[in-house]
Formats: C-alpha cells, structure tokens, sequence
C-alpha cells in the first residue's frame, strides 16, 4: 500500500515509519519545506495526517491554529480526495472535549474544547467528516498525552526532576489521567489502516495513572529512591501561581475507548509499565 505521511519528521511520524516502513511503501510531506500544489497523489491509498501546530504552553494565535490545523488540513484532503485517495487519517487530541474533569471522555462524549489549539482540531475534524464519502474514508484519531522514547516537553521535564531530586512535593496525588504509548498508538494506526475503519476512535494504555504513581514508575525504572511528600498548602500556592501547571498535575483527564477496542478488535501490545520503561531507555531493556 502506498502511504503519505506529513509530519514525518515528528515524534509520532518518526516513530510510526521506524516500525511499519516493511508493511507499507511511505511517502512524506512537509508543509514547510514543500509546495502542497507540487504535491501528486495519484498513487497515494492513504494519507496519515500527523502534521500540526500542537499544543503550545506559551500560547499561539488563533488565526495561527486555524491556518495550520483547520486550512491546511482541509486543504490536504480536498485534494486527496480529488486524487482518488481512498482513505484519510486524521491524529486529533482529546482537547477536543475540554479541559481536566472527573468526567471519563468516549468517543461520543459532547465536545467543548477551551482552548484555541482545541477549538481547531474540532473545527478540523467536523470539516474532514462533511467530506467523508463511499470512496473516502475518514478516520479521526483523538490521543491524550503521547509518550515514549524521544518525548519533549512536561515528561521530560518530569523525568529530569526525578533524576536529579530525591525528595519532591508530589505525595498522594489522586488523580487519574489516560496516556498512551506511543507503540501503543502506532499499532492503533495501523489496525485502522488494515481493517479500513472510517469514525472517531481514542487511543490510550489499558490503565489510567495518578501523577503520583506515575512519578514512582519512573523512579523504579531509573532505580532511583525517591520520597514523594505532601508540603502544606504547596498544591494551594501551585493552583494560585502556576494554574496551568497545577492543572497537570493534579487534575483528572481519562478515557474509556472500549468502543475503540471493540471496533478494531485491538489489543495493546504494551502495558503502561513497559511503556515508561521503553521511554527511558527506549528498545534496550
């Protein structure tokens, strides 16, 4: 099967091509580097959409949100749709829905994202479905946050802090939170592109973790002793000072994707242990 990837060159794409370059013969494509009218798709079966302007901690514009995620989204699919491609893969986020709650997301929750990166996916997803036909086949794919190997960002930084400090403020945080496993997201792209399912599917590890026991997940992987306390009033100053931070930390935000399962008779190949494993150390343990 021919495939065009965008977005090749990010966490998600690098990984995906590393592990199914064998099954499928790839092509990419790069919105900075190249010229979508350039682009020939008259050979193309299937383009997996990874390319977007995520989720950004210090803010972006909104009208940079729309242009990136929503316009050339669309853009990409009119003219693979007009090219015969058969079948679009669109990876989404689950800000779709909205902020941190106690409420479990699905597939069919109501969508009120908050912010304007989800403002955009959602625009970007209800556009790709009005386009949706008998010879094109949309498919949505909605993640949490994505880890493994390589990751950047809050993980990081999260690792680094257990690495370098023994003892941290962190102690009975109850929250849950649904990641995914980057392995774990890539084998749902891949059974999407085998079993040729057109919808909105979420993808997340089989368990959901509080910050807490993710923190000690990676303390014993790194055979690290550490001491997770409670510090008076620190999430009270955290929520008032750093609310965005306080937000990840001690907010809920889980996913129940058995209808995603069940649709794609999927199975997770890798526990939520092995897969904080294979992020420190990547395939040597």
């Amino acid at each position: 099967m021919n495939i065009l990837i965008t977005g090749s060159r990010g966490f998600i794409g690098n990984y995906f091509i590393n592990e199914y370059s064998s099954n499928y013969k790839i092509n990419t494509f790069s919105f900075v580097k190249e010229n979508l009218d350039n682009l020939n798709l008259e050979v193309t079966e299937l383009v997996l959409h990874l390319s977007a302007l995520v989720h950004q901690m210090g803010g972006a514009s909104a009208s940079e949100y729309e242009r990136v995620n929503v316009t050339q989204t669309l853009e990409l699919a009119k003219r693979a749709k007009e090219s015969g491609v058969k079948h679009f893969i669109f990876m989404s986020s689950v800000k779709v829905y909205g902020e941190e709650t106690d409420r479990v997301y699905t597939e069919t929750t109501p969508c009120h994202p908050e912010d304007d990166y989800g403002k955009s996916k959602l625009r970007a997803e209800e556009e790709l479905l009005k386009l949706q036909s008998e010879e094109f086949q949309v498919s949505i794919v909605r993640t949490p946050i994505v880890y493994g190997y390589g990751v950047k960002a809050n993980i990081k930084s999260l690792v680094n802090l257990v690495k370098k400090i023994s003892i941290l403020p962190f102690g009975n945080i109850n929250n849950k939170r649904s990641m995914v496993y980057i392995g774990n997201l890539a084998h749902l792209v891949n059974e999407l592109i085998q079993e040729k399912k057109q919808g909105v599917f979420l993808a997340a590890d089989d368990t959901s973790v509080s910050t807490s026991e993710f923190i000690k997940i990676i303390a014993e992987n790194l055979n690290k002793r550490i001491y997770l306390i409670e510090l008076p009033f620190f999430e009270t100053l955290l929520k008032f000072f750093k609310p965005s931070f306080h937000k990840r930390l001690y907010g809920s935000l889980e996913v129940n994707n058995d209808f995603t399962k069940k649709e794609l008779n999927l199975q997770n190949p890798f526990s939520t242990k092995e897969g904080i494993r294979k992020m420190l150390y990547g395939d040597d343990r």
